[in-house]
């Protein structure tokens, strides 16, 4: 069967059960007490879940010119400015969402239940950017994707 002939769950199934297993954990940290193990887990668990969802989705959708794990752009771009904000898309998504998160954390409670959580996310959100950059440039080997570099 041709990828045209899959149905939209198929060709978006990673993505798609990313995003459900986000919300449950969103739905159980919202009835559970932070201060508890469980309720600890459920929080760090959003933070993890969400860095899942950006990986998966912005991987997808969205370039870092130098990493083996983004998507590969089409076309011809003619004005510097356009190639830079396709080559950069991915990392420049990242540090705009990140000073949101940065934003948010900042204006909340660090100790209170979704202040935490604003917390972890930032720390994703530096690691996810961290990682990014790192592909740009350093292999692993038996990687497949700094394999795909050599």
């Amino acid at each position: 069967m041709t990828a045209a002939r899959h149905s939209f769950w198929y060709r978006h199934s990673l993505g798609l059960a990313s995003i459900a297993l986000l919300a449950l954990w969103i739905v159980l940290y919202s009835s559970a007490d932070q201060k508890t193990h469980l309720g600890s887990f459920f929080g760090n668990a959003i933070a993890d879940w969400t860095g899942v969802v950006v990986t998966v989705w912005g991987t997808k959708f969205l370039y870092e010119r130098g990493s083996a794990e983004s998507k590969q752009p089409h076309g011809f771009l003619p004005k510097r400015w356009e190639k830079f904000l396709r080559d950069h898309s991915f990392s420049l998504a990242l540090i705009v969402t990140g000073a949101i998160w940065v934003a948010v954390f900042a204006r909340s409670d660090p100790e209170g239940k979704w202040g935490e959580v604003a917390g972890n996310i930032v720390s994703e959100w530096t690691q996810l950017f961290g990682l990014v950059m790192l592909t740009k440039r350093l292999v692993e080997q038996g990687s497949k994707e700094s394999r795909s570099r050599r």
